[in-house]
């Protein structure tokens, strides 16, 4: 029989996916490049006021790591922050190609190791990227900020001073960060793959059974804990592309490893919502992140 609740679950979904794709691209303010690629640029944006130092938020969009999403959609969430005094670093990276032996059809998710060889590159470049495109960003007060995989770069760039020891990624010392606020983040891999998550994207990102267990503890943020860095978590209830489940299983992870992570269930909010500027669940994102960056 047919099922209402589940149709207009997906009718919402629909309807909150078309509203933030909707917007128009908002160009930034300045552009530097972190290395040679054309993927490896950080937009940013200023912030619109006369602030002489105001706290910077680095966003790493998301789209399960694929080469078809890239951080124009993201901009108009970057503009909203800047309107809301920050200044924002938007972050591309390098995501999955299409396949050529499998006719071009969908995309695989990320690419291994380039993937995180880019967010850790943009992470080591930004403090002296900023200081040339944004005088008015005060490093210090860094907030890092992250949708849906992008939530799983944020949540990975927070916990590199706990990578296993021989990993090229690793840092000495935690990142000089305020904090990571995780918008429906890919946070705990194996349950994402128990949820067939993005449709099998981690299986991607990760590679086969032995590759994943190996790439699992570099890659994996339940299990790079604790980090000692203050993390919060927002995410809808009725999200049907990064169920909650995900979150809950990362927060739990955190506890056990005995650190406490936030998190921000909100009502009748599924995936998108988050970082549509026309939508509330964005203006509290936004109030997640000034309360770690101020």
């Amino acid at each position: 029989m047919p099922d209402p609740a589940a149709d207009d679950a997906v009718a919402r979904d629909a309807a909150e996916t078309e509203s933030v794709f909707a917007h128009p691209v908002v160009r930034p303010d300045a552009t530097a490049a972190y290395g040679e690629h054309p993927d490896q640029v950080i937009d940013f944006y200023a912030p619109r006021g006369n602030q002489e130092s105001v706290p910077l938020v680095v966003a790493l969009h998301g789209g399960a790591w694929r080469a078809p999403y890239d951080r124009e959609h993201l901009t108009p969430f970057a503009d909203f922050l800047a309107r809301r005094g920050f200044a924002v670093a938007n972050v591309e990276y390098r995501r999955g190609p299409a396949i050529p032996q499998q006719g071009g059809g969908s995309p695989v998710a990320g690419r291994w190791p380039e993937t995180f060889d880019d967010i850790a590159a943009a992470m080591d470049a930004l403090p002296a990227l900023v200081t040339a495109a944004l005088p008015q960003a005060d490093p210090r007060r860094t907030v890092v900020t992250g949708h849906s995989a992008g939530g799983h770069l944020a949540l990975w760039a927070a916990a590199r001073h706990v990578l296993p020891l021989g990993s090229p990624w690793r840092l000495d010392r935690p990142p000089p960060l305020r904090g990571v606020v995780a918008l429906a983040p890919i946070a705990d891999l194996v349950q994402a793959v128990a949820l067939d998550v993005c449709g099998g994207a981690v299986r991607q990102l990760l590679g086969s059974e032995g590759e994943f267990t190996r790439r699992r503890e570099h890659a994996d943020p339940a299990v790079l804990l604790p980090t000692g860095i203050a993390t919060a978590i927002v995410q809808g209830r009725t999200d049907l592309t990064v169920p909650q489940e995900v979150a809950e299983s990362f927060v739990d992870a955190a506890g056990r490893a005995g650190e406490m992570v936030g998190l921000t269930l909100l009502e009748d909010v599924g995936h998108f919502p988050l970082i549509d500027p026309a939508a509330d669940a964005c203006a509290v994102v936004a109030e997640e992140i000034a309360q770690l960056a101020w």
